[in-house]
């Protein structure tokens, strides 16, 4: 019996640091934009570069293992080194990897990230691999758990959206879900069903936004939507403006320690959500214990190059960040307690 078993994607990350980055400036839309320039046919000398894994479903995993939980994951890989190298780091970290599924159809998936000054990043990302999965390659009979954390999920994966939160209902099995842009596309109504299944759900602003179909200024309605479809916990992340979680009575808030340090925000949302998780867990439903330890492991993230850097263990000491909490009305008013 696992504790928890992730599903997702496991990406080779390659990131690369130019000597010279050629930022543009433009207007669109009436607001700045910035984008990079390299001029064509010529050779970019490099500062350094650097490999490391990624991907939600390994980045997950990766946090859950180092919190003491008992961790597999379950995803697809190619038949090359960097899929080797992939399940030999998870094997490291004592990740089961006996549910990982290797394919010669497709490489390993890879994005190269192109770190810039301000510690932006640019990513070209190749989805390969982990988008042959089917519901058909699950080992539903060997899926025994007490939760399940679902990661983004993109091509024949996406289809088994339904089934694995259907699955996880039927067992009695917990499931925090992270959905992609694709997921949260699916019809209304297939949403709100398997919604009214999930545990935990985790979306940033632009995501919560898309699907309630309100401006995510306007965060008491977006909740409202929420609570509305999704009987379980629901978490939004606001990037540098921290994080707000809904149970249904109570919204908490959080912001970031202002002084922490940033190097790299690859994986910095993985490691909030598998942060936030593992508390949620561990402390059987404290948000505010969730929240201030998915903030820290973001920190420790943040701090270092790489998704999977900086990730806090059992071990780890850390300053926990304030909580709000604020009881809401029917009307969507809000009152800070």
């Amino acid at each position: 019996m696992f504790d928890i078993i992730t599903f997702g994607s496991a990406t080779q990350d390659i990131v690369a640091m130019p000597k010279n980055l050629t930022v543009l400036k433009y207007n669109k839309d009436s607001s700045l934009q910035e984008g990079i320039c390299f001029p064509m046919g010529s050779k970019i000398d490099l500062e350094d570069i650097k490999f490391y894994s990624g991907g939600g479903g390994t980045n997950t995993a990766a946090t859950f293992a180092l919190q003491g939980f008992k961790t597999a994951f379950c995803g697809t890989i190619g038949q090359d080194m960097s899929g080797e190298e992939i399940i030999n780091e998870l094997k490291k970290l004592k990740i089961n990897t006996s549910f990982i599924i290797r394919t010669n159809e497709k490489l390993t998936n890879h994005s190269i990230v192109i770190s810039g000054s301000n510690h932006d990043r640019t990513i070209l990302a190749y989805r390969g691999a982990a988008e042959l999965m089917s519901k058909d390659d699950i080992p539903w009979k060997k899926l025994k758990t007490k939760w399940i954390y679902l990661a983004p999920l993109s091509g024949l994966l996406c289809d088994a959206f339904s089934s694995i939160v259907d699955f996880a209902h039927k067992n009695k099995i917990k499931i925090a879900v992270n959905p992609s842009i694709a997921q949260l596309s699916l019809p209304k109504e297939n949403l709100e069903e398997i919604f009214s299944k999930v545990n935990i759900l985790i979306l940033n602003q632009e995501e919560a936004s898309f699907l309630t179909k309100i401006s995510f200024d306007n965060e008491n309605e977006i909740f409202k939507k929420i609570d509305e479809i999704c009987s379980g916990v629901t978490v939004m992340t606001k990037g540098g403006e921290g994080v707000v979680v809904s149970d249904g009575k109570y919204l908490y808030r959080a912001k970031p320690n202002p002084g922490r340090k940033i190097v790299d925000t690859t994986g910095a949302g993985d490691s909030f959500a598998s942060g936030f998780v593992s508390d949620y867990i561990k402390y059987n439903g404290d948000i505010q214990k969730a929240i201030q330890f998915g903030m820290a492991n973001s920190e420790g993230n943040l701090s270092e190059i790489g998704a999977k850097t900086g990730l806090l263990n059992k071990n780890s000491k850390f300053e926990g960040v304030g909580v709000t909490k604020e009881i809401c009305s029917e009307n969507g008013l809000c009152i800070t307690k």
